[in-house]
């Protein structure tokens, strides 16, 4: 039967070939998901670092009408920065979790996780400097933000959550984190 064993080689080089194109189009996929939260995070930054520098640059000035915003006292603008600071531990958790799950030694992945809040400081200092500017953006900009934010959320993060057997963790911390929200909100002002 040395033709069949023949016959059969060429068959199951085509399955195991198969079987590798498979595994390579899922690790794809995770990289590609990965690859997606780490632009969404670090793009949500930039608005939230615009916010915080709109906040402080504003510090006792008024708008073209008179009036001086809430926000532009220093509680207000401390406020505000300490709210986004608290929320980016997560994020950046975010980020460094899916690149250890992924191989990537732990302080590697520690630093993309700051990395990707990099850009939040030099957008607080555009904003701060271009307050005037930058204030009739901060809504869009924030918005755009939570937009992001919510999109990668809804498209990878919750579904990668139930295909790994972890639909109920995942329901349970997006409520503890929009009640966090809501008190910091309420409680902060």
């Amino acid at each position: 039967s040395p033709r069949r064993r023949a016959a059969a080689a060429p068959a199951a080089a085509e399955e195991e070939a198969s079987a590798l194109a498979a595994i390579a189009a899922r690790a794809q996929s995770r990289v590609r998901r990965m690859l997606q939260l780490i632009i969404a995070i670090t793009a949500h930054n930039a608005p939230e670092g615009l916010a915080v520098g709109v906040a402080f640059g504003a510090l006792g000035r008024a708008t073209a009408d008179g009036v001086v915003p809430a926000v532009t006292g220093l509680g207000g603008a401390v406020s505000l920065a300490l709210g986004i600071g608290i929320q980016n531990f997560p994020e950046g958790l975010a980020v460094a979790l899916p690149l250890v799950r992924e191989g990537v030694p732990l302080w590697t992945a520690f630093s993309y996780g700051q990395l990707s809040g990099a850009v939040e400081p030099i957008a607080g200092l555009l904003g701060a400097l271009f307050v005037t500017r930058c204030r009739p953006l901060l809504p869009v900009t924030m918005a755009l933000a939570a937009g992001a934010m919510i999109y990668v959320v809804v498209d990878s993060l919750i579904p990668e959550m139930h295909a790994h057997g972890n639909g109920a963790l995942a329901t349970q911390g997006v409520m503890i984190g929009f009640v966090t929200m809501m008190v910091l909100d309420v409680t902060l002002g």
